[in-house]
């Protein structure tokens, strides 16, 4: 092993690989390896300028355990950067210390370099390269020892009912309704960003974590320690970047269901909640608007006037935001400029097809700086000049057809090598040039993200989701995750986003609790898929806006008076908190917090908020408990110290125990910190 000082960081080469260590921020590094002549140079989510020098490197000896009871002295190399230590042994072996406890080991069983006597005849290495037969990349295995007791978080979101990804397999991939974002935060006190867009997995096993890059020129990761998780994001979001001042204007209802055909719907809606006397921040116009996939621009057959919509859409203060899908269809007037300019995927077999729903399509590649450039001008003048506000980027992972990651490519390279960070690049498009054409506060709504993603002006949903309390209870623990990766704007699909029978009063029992915990998280947003499909379509033709069925009504008053009252009520009450989540959203720009917290961010010390996910903090002052289950009448709730009220009766409770109370239809349980 060969150590040198390069620049302030530490480098080591060893049988043809360079590691580089380097301080990163505030008590952290970021850690490269390569087996080629050099680094790519990529930052991937690192974006953000920060301090890279001051680290204290050492170059020493240590003595080793040969195997025969004999002591040798080999090379070991150590860089410190504030309370975070890297030490490196002979074989290249990394160990992260956290004020001298060590925190993280990589895992290494070989013998004539092992870090103990055990298991030294495995020939299990800790950077495993695997060369990509006919490719420059390899695939990348790193593993680490498996800390007894640890509990890991974040990660993005997957739809699972745990929150603990200890014992957790994780793919580094994005679906329809999965996010990988792979920044996850440790209760020994450090938080690890897997800084690498490659499709791959994670296994966070008890034996040992193993992360994997199916296809990738480099190892990049980076990390951090602190005391609090609160400071974790802090530091996190100082190197990727923090989401910009949220508008006050969109802290109350977005109104949306599938889908608005015409402008006359959309119009109607938007009057009678002025009739109702409920005032809407935003409303929708879902996909198939459109003439077919890839034009983006609205079917003038039933969108005759787009800009007098909007004007009047203004004049009630409500701001508009349209669907845009990432996919061509073969019969759009784009489909063959842009593939004659090599603007889409490709394919490396078979047909050009990437998405095959109502319609032979391929999705843009946003990686080419010029489909950025050409979506976002065809976007600008049939929707932006328009007057339209934002843009709900749907299908934003994208959506393939299959999920054969294998046999797409980008103008960056095979779609394992990259891929995660689409959703990003998609979004991208759309602020920059909303940006670029001096639009201020940029806020669209995405269904995917990759770390970073919230500096870009992202409102991520949890995607197309049941409409059952088993998913419900999921995207509980899915926001938390996503806010402790650091995307503080978050919401799901009020309800699920599939429903059968909106008659059905179990679904509507669902909706009520639904919308009660929505009143308290980021985004406050009424959407779904809702049956039965019994609406005739406007149109005999096979495309266009009027051919596609949609759902039922979805507005406040569409589920009964019963139901209509308690949604309300729930309105009133998210207008009346306007001033405290306003600085709820002040925090996440300032510091990276999320509004969804767990319930060890804002109590670390406390070992059982450790272990729940079924409750939640609404930024520092309202203790959440929503209700998760059919005909569920109480529940119980667990008080960390201090005192609480109980919003519903007054009632003051101490805290450091779980009481037991009454949720009526009409009540979600939420304590107020006193």
């Amino acid at each position: 092993m060969q150590f040198l000082k390069d620049d302030g960081a530490l480098v080591c080469r060893h049988a043809g690989e360079t590691l580089r260590i380097e301080a990163w921020g505030q008590d952290a590094f970021r850690v490269r390896a390569t087996m080629a002549s050099q680094f790519t140079g990529n930052d991937w989510a690192l974006t953000e300028k920060v301090n890279k020098s001051g680290a204290q490197i050492s170059i020493d000896e240590e003595d080793f355990w040969v195997g025969d009871g004999s002591i040798a002295k080999q090379p070991i190399a150590t860089i410190v950067n504030g309370r975070l230590k890297a030490v490196v042994n002979f074989a290249g072996v990394l160990s992260f210390y956290r004020d001298d406890t060590l925190i993280l080991r990589e895992y290494f069983r070989f013998y004539g370099g092992t870090l103990s006597k055990e298991s030294r005849c495995l020939k299990i290495v800790n950077r495993e390269w695997k060369g990509v037969i006919g490719g420059s990349e390899y695939a990348l295995n790193v593993k680490f020892e498996s800390n007894k007791g640890e509990k890991i978080f974040g990660m993005g979101q997957y739809q699972q009912d745990v929150m603990d990804l200890k014992g957790c397999v994780l793919e580094l991939a994005q679906r329809n309704s999965q996010i990988s974002v792979p920044f996850a935060v440790s209760s020994l006190g450090y938080g690890f960003l897997w800084n690498n867009p490659a499709v791959g997995r994670v296994t966070f096993g008890t034996n040992y974590t193993e992360w994997i890059a199916r296809a990738t020129k480099e190892m990049d990761y980076w990390i951090t320690v602190a005391d609090t998780p609160k400071q974790l994001l802090t530091n996190y979001t100082a190197v990727t970047g923090r989401a910009e001042m949220f508008p006050e204007n969109l802290m109350g209802l977005w109104q949306c269901k599938l889908r608005y055909r015409t402008q006359d719907e959309v119009l109607s809606v938007a009057r009678q909640y002025q009739k109702e006397g409920i005032k809407i921040d935003q409303i929708v116009i879902d996909f198939f608007h459109w003439t077919v996939q890839g034009d983006w621009k609205f079917d003038t057959k039933y969108w005759p006037d787009p800009k007098a919509m909007v004007d009047e859409l203004h004049s009630m203060g409500i701001k508009v935001i349209v669907s845009v899908w990432p996919s061509v269809d073969r019969k759009s007037e784009n489909f063959g400029p842009m593939m004659e300019r090599g603007l889409l995927i490709r394919t490396e077999r078979g047909a050009a097809q990437t998405y095959d729903y109502q319609g032979d399509c391929v999705e843009i590649d946003p990686f080419n700086p010029e489909t950025r450039e050409y979506i976002w001008e065809v976007c600008k003048k049939n929707y932006f000049d328009y007057g339209i506000d934002a843009f709900w980027l749907d299908n934003s992972e994208p959506d393939y057809g299959v999920y054969d990651f294998e046999n797409y490519r980008y103008c960056e390279g095979p779609a394992l090598t990259v891929s995660n960070l689409y959703p990003q690049l998609y979004s991208r498009a759309f602020y920059d040039g909303m940006k670029k054409e001096n639009k201020g506060d940029v806020v669209n709504l995405l269904r995917c993200a990759w770390a970073g993603s919230q500096k870009y002006g992202n409102v991520v949903w949890s995607g197309d989701v049941p409409s059952t309390f088993e998913a419900f209870a999921d995207q509980i623990q899915c926001g938390l995750n996503m806010g402790l990766a650091g995307i503080p704007w978050w919401t799901t699909d009020i309800g699920g986003f599939m429903t059968d029978d909106v008659n059905d009063e179990d679904f509507r029992q669902l909706l009520i609790r639904w919308y009660q915990f929505a009143v308290y998280s980021p985004v406050l947003r009424m959407h779904g898929d809702r049956g039965p499909y019994n609406i005739p379509p406007l149109d005999t033709r096979d495309w266009g806006g009027g051919y596609l069925h949609t759902g039922q009504p979805n507005e406040l008053w569409s589920y009964g008076e019963e139901n209509y009252t308690i949604m309300r009520e729930y309105y009133d009450l998210r207008i009346s908190m306007h001033d405290y989540i306003k600085g709820l959203f002040e925090e996440a720009h300032e510091n990276g917090s999320p509004l969804l917290r767990a319930m060890f961010y804002e109590f670390p010390q406390d070992e059982v908020c450790w272990t729940l996910q079924d409750q939640y903090m609404f930024g520092d002052k309202y203790l959440v408990a929503p209700i998760l289950h059919l005909n569920q009448w109480t529940r119980d709730v667990y008080l960390p110290a201090g005192s609480w009220k109980l919003t519903s009766t007054g009632e003051v409770f101490k805290g450091g125990q779980t009481v037991t109370v009454d949720c009526p239809i009409t009540y979600m349980p939420v304590f107020e910190k006193q």
